[in-house]
């Protein structure tokens, strides 16, 4: 039976089966949370006389932090619609994902700099954690679900345009590095504190070298919407994961990598430099139907979104809790390495300094799951936003 918050000056405490936080675990764990922070976590007696809140069949772990999705629940960020964003926002707290990135595709830039501006108000206001910047400065070879019609070379003055409409709020860009100015826009985009993702590229390896020694830092959806790996030109796939300086996206929803690919690139990068990813769009979380990715219509079938004109794949309807589990039984590592791709390594990936981790002086954000990792309880900020046992 779960009791009712309190607003006392000594907090609450949680106690649970297992609570990973996620560099331990610990068995029959704790989490002292007062308002809206953690306080203290640790196992066996809490130490502090505060109400306590049961829940000894579940595990609990740090919410979820997502650095790549398009919507969900039926809504896009695409428009910057506040309402649209805080239902899509809303659909992924429901899965544990209690920081959320909002990303844009391509579009005219005029497009992106209203979406961008209205994105900016709600990091402001909390509800969002930042924004991703996806296009329109992307290969056409492997521009995935983007209108082409749309895509171009970074120029310095369009890049500088985006980054200032965003106010600091741009968390990531990803760009084509072998584009006419690709290097210098790296350059660029690091030095306003954002970070600069590598994706949709035909880069060879050297080029990806080359931008990385420029500042580029994550590698955006592995394997997918980039040059192919080959014995002779190895391409960026193989440069991000031997580079210490990288970490790589991997979206583990059973069609954007094969399993053994999951494996491969866990074992080649390590856990702590994954960030596992939904690269959702509205359809997460809602029927399957026809949908739109920017201006391109999609067809989604069986959970698996397509171009209705193509038949390639168009981002996902994937949900990082789903994500945990497919890595887990894909991998065969520990659920707490699983938990860190999907909290503390996007979070430090982001700069978010207060998410990704159950720690003291951290948001108290947190997902309570069972023995299947189905989501049981989310909090967000101290506050259930589903309680046990509802």
């Amino acid at each position: 039976m779960v009791s009712e918050q309190t607003s006392r000056p000594d907090g609450h405490v949680l106690r649970a089966g297992t609570v990973t936080t996620p560099t331990e675990s610990h068995h029959h764990g704790w989490v002292h949370i007062v308002g809206d922070r953690v306080r203290q976590v640790g196992a066996g007696e809490p130490p502090v006389p505060a109400p306590v809140v049961h829940l000894p069949a579940l595990t609990v772990l740090p919410g979820f932090v997502d650095a790549h999705t398009h919507g969900g629940g039926g809504f896009s960020y695409s428009d910057g619609d506040p309402d649209a964003a805080a239902n899509a926002a809303r659909t992924h707290l429901r899965h544990g994902t209690t920081s959320t990135v909002a990303s844009l595709v391509s579009a005219p830039l005029e497009s992106l700099e209203r979406a961008v501006r209205a994105l900016a108000d709600l990091v402001d206001d909390g509800l969002l954690s930042g924004v991703h910047l996806e296009g329109p400065w992307l290969s056409e070879r492997h521009r995935g679900a983007h209108a082409p019609e749309h895509l171009r070379p970074p120029r310095p003055e369009e890049v500088e345009r985006l980054l200032t409409a965003g106010r600091g709020t741009i968390s990531m860009v990803t760009l084509a590095p072998e584009l006419d100015g690709g290097i210098d826009a790296v350059r660029r985009i690091v030095g306003h504190g954002a970070v600069a993702a590598i994706g949709h590229t035909d880069a060879t390896y050297a080029t990806t070298r080359r931008a990385i020694d420029a500042g580029a830092t994550v590698g955006t959806h592995l394997f997918n919407g980039m040059r192919s790996t080959h014995h002779r030109e190895p391409g960026p796939a193989v440069a991000l994961t031997e580079d210490g300086r990288c970490r790589v996206e991997l979206i583990a929803d059973g069609h954007h990598l094969h399993d053994a690919m999951l494996r491969h690139a866990a074992l080649v990068a390590g856990t702590d430099r994954v960030l596992l990813v939904s690269d959702s769009i509205a359809a997460a979380g809602a029927p399957d139907g026809r949908y739109r990715v920017g201006e391109l219509d999609v067809v989604v079938r069986h959970g698996q979104a397509r171009l209705a004109t193509t038949g390639s794949l168009a981002g996902s309807t994937l949900t990082l809790d789903a994500a945990v589990r497919r890595f887990v039984e894909a991998t065969g590592y520990p659920l707490g390495q699983a938990v860190r791709a999907a909290s503390s390594t996007p979070a430090r990936t982001l700069g978010l300094t207060d998410a990704g981790s159950l720690a003291p002086g951290h948001r108290a954000d947190l997902v309570a799951v069972n023995d299947a990792l189905r989501v049981e309880g989310v909090m967000r900020a101290g506050r259930w936003v589903i309680r046990p046992g509802s």
